[in-house]
């Protein structure tokens, strides 16, 4: 047979590669369902009690809700269903609003878009800032900067909410209590959601800033007149992308879990409110639904970050031409 060119050898490679990660992240989206559908059954509670709420349940009502839910067919023939109306976009319909989970999951996934995308451009340019800062500076800086990161990476999220409501919104009414829709009020949330990702970010930074500095292309652009802060800058962040690109996955996550706390801190709409809501009414199809559109949503950034490192690591794109 004949032997692939180098270049058409790497297309093949990637074309593979491409399919196997599809591949499993149907496998993934597929196992979030399954187990989101496990939950919604085999949670304790009567499920039509669950469905009518606090009203009386008569055995006329319990019979129609059986009907409409399908209450009273097999396990496998609900499981079936249940994948059937996944792949054609229907999540099921909510219990306590009577509305289709799509619809309740799209009215909030604007302002929980927002304040995720806020937050992660706050940690995202606070980290990049005290990396270059600090990185090869003198050992008590770095060494402050560790303290202080250690502290905010460990933070719990609910805790650095209240304090930054008390001190700007109580205290010094910089900021208000409450999001009114405006830009102010994203303020707090975005903060909140981005310290936890600020002190991961920026130790993530420093260090493979600090060994890029170190490299054979630090000593050349230091041999040719270039100053400390524009070497930083323009050479080493770059190198900084890959291993940043790695914890992209942490981030989703941080992220969608972070966003049920600070929607509920501040009384912010968004899908991390609603997801509260629905655990603490038990309104199971809407915790489905959240748990199989999270998956997917990690998934789809996964698949991102692997296409991303293609472009931020130089010898791949070498390799490619």
């Amino acid at each position: 047979m004949k032997e692939l060119p180098p270049r058409a050898g790497v297309l093949a490679l990637l074309r593979h590669w491409v399919v196997r990660r599809l591949a499993l992240a149907v496998v993934v989206v597929l196992g979030a369902a399954s187990a989101a559908f496990a939950g919604l059954w085999l949670a304790p509670g009567d499920p039509v009690q669950l469905i009518v709420g606090s009203h009386e349940v008569t055995p006329e009502v319990a019979a129609r809700v059986r009907a409409d839910f399908g209450l009273d067919e097999p396990l496998v023939v609900r499981y079936g269903r249940f994948l059937g109306r996944l792949l054609s976009g229907d999540l099921g319909t909510s219990y306590q609003v009577s509305r289709p989970v799509a619809d309740v999951l799209g009215d909030q996934a604007a302002a929980t878009v927002e304040l995720a995308l806020a937050g992660f451009l706050v940690a995202l340019l606070g980290a990049v800032l005290l990396a270059v800062a600090t990185a090869g500076r003198r050992p008590w800086l770095r060494r402050t900067s560790s303290a202080v990161e250690l502290v905010l990476g460990s933070t719990p999220a609910f805790w650095a909410g209240i304090v930054l409501l008390t001190l700007f919104s109580f205290q010094w009414q910089l900021f208000p209590a409450v999001d009114g829709g405006g830009l102010d009020g994203l303020v707090l949330p975005a903060v909140t959601l981005a310290l936890p990702m600020l002190g991961v970010f920026t130790q993530v930074l420093r260090e493979s800033m600090e060994r890029s500095l170190e490299e054979p292309y630090a000593l050349s652009a230091r041999a040719r007149g270039s100053g400390e802060t524009a070497l930083r800058l323009r050479h080493s962040l770059r190198h900084t992308l890959v291993p940043l690109l790695t914890l992209s996955g942490w981030t989703v996550g941080s992220l969608l879990s972070g966003a049920v706390v600070v929607e509920t801190v501040f009384s912010r709409q968004g899908i991390g409110r609603i997801t509260a809501s629905a655990i603490s009414t038990r309104d199971l199809p809407v915790v489905t639904g959240v748990v199989v559109v999270s998956a997917l949503v990690f998934t789809v950034v996964n698949l991102l970050v692997d296409v991303g490192y293609a472009v931020a690591d130089p010898r791949l794109k070498e390799a490619v031409r």
